[in-house]
């Protein structure tokens, strides 16, 4: 039955119509908490606003817009666990930003709570600095943390949506949504706890940033999919017989590790794929009440390493001491059949709700444990950076990306109360945890009873005690001290206070000379500013107070009406502010000559040059990066530097396209591993390039370490395809263990 305000109307057809009244009611059967009758008038509100407000909209599919905020609903109530306020906002997280529904609507009809999810959810307009406008709206999201979870939460949900039903955008957004996902979302979804999302995020991105590495073990998973099923089996067979004495209830099952997560541990160990044995980890998940659960999990695990050989430093307890994201489980790996090592992993059926559902589940169970701490911790620390006055927005970015760390480090106070760090944190971020002013007064750090420097990496277990100062203040040094985004911030914070003192003297001493020149200051300080190389007033200020400008010297310029006139003032004046972004420049290629096309333009009439980091070759991904001096510059889209380049600063990129692929030869670098059988590597290694594929070889290193060698090798290829080629015949080699490119 169609819905009673769209009788009468053809603006939605009865296709589109089945559809969307379909997807609701799909949302409303995964709702399983029970309502109250305003929870009902409310999420019926918001579907009813959502489907006017987006009824001339389609996504890039072409299917009816409306359709992504009810999966973006039902993210958040299926994968995410949340109730019936966050499926309003999901419902409603669009309307703001691209319909002609306002902010003050949403609040008279839902109330200040919903509104405020949605103001949160809603992109800054109006933005004049295109530099900061991308990380202005992170700071937005971010920022609603300290207020209410939910928002970074259902726009975790908006992101996997988006990212589901990437394949209808154009080849270099997905490239630039993709860097974004895993330069801020996929951090802050590890962060969270929702590590399921996390996995999906890296696995997307992969699949858009590199394919071929993608589907190549996408397939090797699949073929070898039978082989590992029997093998999880053989290897719990034996644990059931001796679990199953315990007489709780228990599920025990395998599952396959994310793709991205094979692919890092391929690449870190320079491994293939037949020799990364961990491709899968066993789970156990027991239920008993929550005041057994920590001696039922040791239990099994004593289970476990009775049935299969341990190997005792892999043991992770996060039973003990949680991750400060709330994070409990027990993670050992042990040697199983055939010689495998096999991560095992053995949580509750509580842990488990809040292993895979992160900060919503753990709300759940808000108040019943030590967890709501460690949260309260990190959102304090997060509060620090957020309300720091960052004036350069990438700083700010960096900050706060310091404390969605991955690994920690559990450190402790000389009263033994614990602290978590990232890995990597120093003597001095340990005493800015503590307290800002125990930060700033610091003079000297004892670690384990030692006089340490205040750099000085912490590890697990080390007791730190702070001796402070009250005439001890931050230097510039500092900044090099510390990881941590809550201390960078307030050293920054300090050092821009002690500046902003210092300038007042200047001012004084400014202000004195336009008096006795009887000029005007306001007139005046902006133009001197400038004329000595200064930005800002601040800055001219403290270069007065610390003696880098003579302020004799503006008796010898002529005052008339109170302005200073000297030479040159008419240009600064006029001078034209520069481009907020770059434009292309045309000019004549710099590099390689080969048939390459810019935002569907051909590339030869720009100034362009291939990045070194990356090396592109033709067949590779790429982007174009408009500099602020050395033009264009092409990269490889999987290269170090594309994830922030995407992230930060998409204003300056531009789609960039191979034409004919095989005009001229680039440089291509390799890294050859392998057994050191003795003589004739090179011989082979040469051969098989050099003769057989009729390749120049640029350049080419090798040494041998203790019964392994490790050659780089730079070639001169045409294309992607040649180089993979090369890559094949050198791996067919005897004793060559792992072939890759390196940038």
């Amino acid at each position: 039955m169609p819905l009673s305000f769209l009788e009468g109307t053809h603006t939605i057809d009865e296709t589109d119509l089945h559809l969307i009244q379909s997807a609701y009611r799909r949302l409303l059967k995964m709702i399983k908490t029970p309502l109250e009758e305003s929870d009902k008038v409310n999420i019926r509100k918001a579907y009813e606003l959502a489907v006017i407000a987006h009824r001339e909209q389609r996504r890039k599919s072409g299917e009816p817009y409306i359709l992504h905020p009810i999966e973006v609903a039902i993210i958040c109530v299926e994968e995410i666990g949340l109730g019936p306020t966050a499926v309003i906002c999901a419902l409603l997280h669009d309307v703001v930003e691209d319909t002609h529904v306002t902010l003050h609507t949403i609040h008279k009809e839902f109330g200040e709570k919903i509104a405020m999810i949605v103001d949160g959810l809603t992109k800054l307009d109006g933005l004049y600095n295109l530099e900061t406008e991308q990380v202005e709206n992170y700071r937005k999201v971010l920022s609603t943390l300290i207020k209410d979870v939910r928002v970074i939460l259902i726009k975790m949900a908006d992101r996997l949506h988006n990212l589901r039903t990437i394949n209808a955008m154009p080849r270099h957004k997905q490239l630039k949504i993709a860097a974004e996902t895993e330069y801020i979302y996929a951090p802050l979804a590890h962060r969270l706890g929702l590590y399921n999302i996390k996995s999906e995020f890296q696995d997307i991105c992969l699949r858009i940033q590199e394919p071929e590495a993608y589907n190549e073990i996408a397939e090797q998973l699949a073929t070898s999919e039978t082989a590992r099923n029997e093998y999880i089996e053989a290897f719990i067979q034996p644990l059931k017989k001796e679990i199953d004495k315990l007489d709780v209830p228990y599920r025990i099952f395998g599952r396959p590790k994310a793709i991205s997560s094979i692919l890092n541990k391929i690449r870190k160990k320079r491994i293939p794929f037949e020799e990364v044995y961990d491709l899968f980890a066993v789970r156990i998940i027991f239920s008993v009440p929550r005041e057994k659960e920590k001696m039922m999990g040791w239990q099994i695990y004593s289970i476990v390493t009775d049935v299969h050989t341990p190997i005792p430093e892999r043991l992770k307890d996060w039973i003990t001491t949680p991750k400060s994201n709330g994070y409990e489980s027990l993670h050992t790996t042990v040697i199983g059949p055939k010689g495998r090592f096999v991560e095992v992993q053995i949580r509750s059926e509580r842990m488990d709700e809040i292993a895979e559902r992160g900060f919503a589940a753990h709300w759940k169970y808000k108040g019943i444990s030590n967890q709501q701490k460690l949260y309260d911790d990190w959102l304090n620390s997060i509060r620090d950076v957020l309300e720091s006055q960052h004036t350069d927005a990438i700083e700010f970015m960096s900050d706060f990306r310091t404390n969605l760390f991955n690994e920690e480090i559990y450190v402790y106070t000389p009263k033994g109360d614990l602290r978590i760090l990232p890995k990597g944190a120093t003597a001095l971020d340990f005493a800015y945890s503590i307290h800002t002013d125990l930060g700033y007064h610091c003079t000297g750090i004892k670690v384990n009873n030692r006089l340490v420097p205040m750099g000085h990496r912490l590890e697990h277990g080390d007791q730190v005690q702070i001796f402070t100062n009250l005439r001890q203040k931050p230097s510039e040094g500092w900044l090099k001290l510390v990881v941590t985004g809550k201390a960078k911030s307030k050293i920054r914070q300090a050092l821009k206070d002690e500046r902003k003192k210092q300038s007042e003297f200047g001012k004084e001493a400014f202000e004195r000379k336009c008096k006795n020149l009887k000029i005007d200051l306001e007139e005046n300080v902006d133009l001197l500013a400038r004329h000595y190389g200064y930005k800002s007033r601040m800055d001219f200020y403290f270069a007065i107070s610390h003696g880098n400008i003579d302020l004799s010297e503006i008796n010898q310029w002529t005052v008339e009406n109170g302005k200073i006139h000297f030479p040159s003032s008419e240009e600064i004046i006029e001078k034209p502010k520069e481009e907020e972004s770059p434009a292309l420049v045309p000019k004549t290629a710099v590099g390689p000559r080969t048939k390459l096309y810019i935002n569907g333009e051909p590339a030869d009439q720009y100034e362009y040059s291939f990045a070194s980091c990356c090396n592109p070759l033709p067949g590779d991904e790429i982007f174009g990066y408009l500099t602020a001096s050395s033009g264009l510059k092409i990269h490889r889209s999987g290269c170090a530097n594309s994830k922030n380049l995407l992230a930060n600063f998409g204003y300056r990129v531009v789609k960039a396209e191979w034409g004919d692929i095989n005009q001229s030869d680039f440089v291509a670098n390799l890294l050859i591993t392998g057994v050191d059988d003795g003589p004739g590597v090179i011989e082979r290694i040469s051969k098989a390039i050099s003769q057989d594929l009729n390749l120049n070889i640029r350049s080419f290193s090798i040494e041998g370490k203790e019964g392994y060698f490790e050659g780089r090798m730079s070639l001169m290829v045409k294309n992607k395809a040649q180089l993979a080629k090369a890559i094949h015949a050198l791996k067919k080699l005897n004793a060559i263990e792992n072939v890759e490119r390196v940038d």
